[in-house]
């Protein structure tokens, strides 16, 4: 028990470092430019590489927590008071591709440490590179730990995984086909009993290059490629912030303003709900955010407000994907890393249909209240002034980022790095919500959701990898091109195609694996430009998590609130229709996402 708990201690302060040195280091380089002097020698080259650190450390936490993503609720990693066979296997292969994962990560250490580049005066890659086999070790530990109280079945794990090394090392099953589709096979079959869609994503790489006699070190070679991109430690940083606000009672000064300002409104609180969440969905990047931290707060209230039940529930659902578009968008960020856009131009992109999906969900939140009969509040400009005195810190957030973003005197990076220190300052000495000793547990569950969020994109960018080796662009382009003639036929079908991936895939994992294969497609059709599919993409997988019957947040919203899924798709319909009219607008009207963006280019 001392080892486990020395393991954690360690693991705790590590995440506390590693986010520390993504924070300070970008924020010098503001100040060194300043004073005209030179700031920390590679620092963005270091703040990249911790974010290789921070992906790994926050997917060990989340092991630890079981709170990496699967397709089931019910976390794979416990021990069942009851034996179930399912579970005992899926156990046994995320244990055996956690193994290969490991052993290729190796591999790819030991040929850099043969052949050493420095990235920084000092620091070796491979040295910052032994994060990954040390993290894939740390959650084979954990999963062995979880799987059973029984030490035989601990046992037997082990021996499966012996057995499975060997079988690696041999060529007897590899050019067998039937292996091969076996295997897929069992993977899938683990992944419906709670299997991390990482470890599942990770298989199938395994499996897949294993088969074709290509090295598994490509996977971790991949994952390293995809984690220390430039842009990529914005996501931790943005993510961190939102994270201190959520912690915080930021939420409710600004429900507070929004509600003195368009209360007076037919369906002025709605209207308020949907502002809010579009703005803590853009800064945090989760989806379910508006749903399991301010659900408890806004059902109630507008079922006290006189909103029927169903109204109440199909708006929080709807909102808990609002903002998905907005700066500083983690899916935007993530499209633009892997289709080599510019992140800038896709958050000018998303803006305006953003506003507009946010506008036509207010218009008919007032439409509910004049046909619900809702009491509206009196217009009162002394108490708008008084709530705007009360939140102003918060209210510019938008503001802040914006400048930072677009005004050109900060990179992308530094932008997320000050507002992490800003949010701090303001939560903690202005406001006085928090404590500097709440930070620590803030900053673990952050990384504990940024961890899981990374690894599914290092290890789905392995599996692209693939695909793009097997050519499967390339044969996807041909198919396109003798099938497909029109424009407007192949956004539907990519509409639909995106609907499915939606409800079926997070959008992380999704952005990481379709977008290589259909970004190809645009020399097919010209006309179709980079950011207006940005747009198409993000908007349909944001409307994939309402989408009967398995979307996300309809999950979600089912497990925060208590109903069964009958009533959740009821609430839920008349939202997902208007959304859904919205995405074709956005998808056949390519002015709304490439009107301002021509307009200040």
């Amino acid at each position: 028990m001392k080892l486990r708990e020395y393991i954690r201690w360690f693991e705790n302060i590590l995440t506390i470092c590693v986010f520390s040195i993504l924070t300070i280091f970008p924020a010098i380089e503001i100040f060194t430019r300043v004073l005209g002097r030179p700031g920390v020698p590679a620092s963005p080259i270091l703040v990249q590489h911790m974010t290789l650190w921070i992906g790994f450390i926050g997917a060990v936490l989340a092991t630890r927590q079981n709170k990496l993503l699967s397709l089931t609720r019910v976390p794979l990693f416990s021990s069942d008071k009851v034996f179930n066979n399912g579970r005992w296997i899926a156990k046994n292969i995320s244990f055996v591709i956690i193994g290969a994962l490991f052993w290729g990560s190796i591999t790819l250490v030991m040929v850099e440490y043969d052949y050493p580049i420095q990235i920084s005066p000092g620091v070796y890659r491979w040295f910052i590179q032994l994060i990954m086999p040390a993290g894939f070790l740390l959650i084979a530990f954990q999963i062995f730990l979880k799987s059973s109280t029984d030490n035989l079945y601990r046992l037997l794990m082990l021996i499966i995984g012996a057995l499975f090394f060997l079988i690696g090392n041999s060529d007897v099953f590899r050019d067998s086909s039937y292996f091969l589709w076996i295997s897929i096979g069992f993977i899938l079959f683990s992944m419906v009993y709670g299997t991390p869609i990482f470890i599942g994503l990770g298989g199938l790489a395994v499996l897949f290059f294993w088969h074709d006699y290509t090295p598994i070190s490509a996977i971790s070679a991949e994952t390293y490629r995809i984690v220390v991109s430039p842009t990529l430690p914005t996501i931790p940083l943005f993510t961190l912030a939102g994270y201190i606000l959520a912690e915080s009672r930021s939420s409710e000064r600004i429900f507070y303003l929004f509600r003195a300002a368009f209360g007076w409104i037919p369906g002025g609180t709605p209207i308020v709900i949907v502002f809010l969440c579009g703005f803590f969905t853009a800064l945090t990047g989760g989806s379910g955010v508006a749903i399991l931290a301010l659900g408890g707060l806004l059902f109630p209230l507008l079922k006290k407000e006189g909103y029927s039940e169903l109204f109440s529930l199909g708006l929080i659902t709807l909102a808990g994907s609002l903002g998905l578009l907005f700066p500083p968008s983690l899916p935007l960020i993530i499209y633009g890393v892997t289709a080599r856009v510019s992140i800038k131009d896709l958050f000018i992109g998303g803006l305006v249909p953003g506003i507009i999906i946010a506008l036509v969900i207010a218009i008919y939140s007032i439409f509910q209240g004049y046909t619900q009969h809702v009491e509206r509040q009196s217009f009162n400009i002394q108490n708008i002034i008084k709530e705007l005195k009360n939140s102003f810190w918060e209210v510019i957030i938008p503001i802040l980022i914006l400048f930072g973003v677009f005004g050109g005197y900060t990179t992308l990076v530094e932008t997320s790095a000050s507002l992490v220190i800003y949010v701090l300052l303001v939560e903690v000495f202005v406001y006085k919500d928090l404590k500097l000793n709440d930070m620590p547990r803030i900053v673990l569950d952050c990384a504990t959701l940024i961890g899981g969020v990374l690894i599914i994109l290092g290890v789905a960018m392995g599996f692209t990898s693939y695909l793009v080796d097997a050519q499967i662009p390339m044969m996807l382009m041909d198919w396109v091109e003798q099938n497909i003639s029109s424009k407007y036929v192949f956004l539907l079908l990519l509409n639909i195609l995106l609907l499915v991936v939606g409800c079926l895939m997070d959008i992380f994992s999704a952005i990481i694996i379709i977008v290589p294969l259909i970004t190809p497609l645009l020399s097919l059709f010209p006309d179709i430009h980079p950011v207006h599919l940005a747009v198409i993409f993000i908007a349909n997988l944001e409307l994939g998590y309402l989408t009967p019957p398995v979307g996300m947040n309809l999950f979600l919203s089912a497990y925060r609130f208590e109903k069964d899924m009958p009533t959740v798709y009821k609430a839920t319909l008349p939202f997902f229709l208007l959304s859904l009219l919205i995405v074709l607008a956005i998808t056949y009207i390519p002015f709304l996402s490439l009107g301002l963006l021509k307009l200040l280019q």
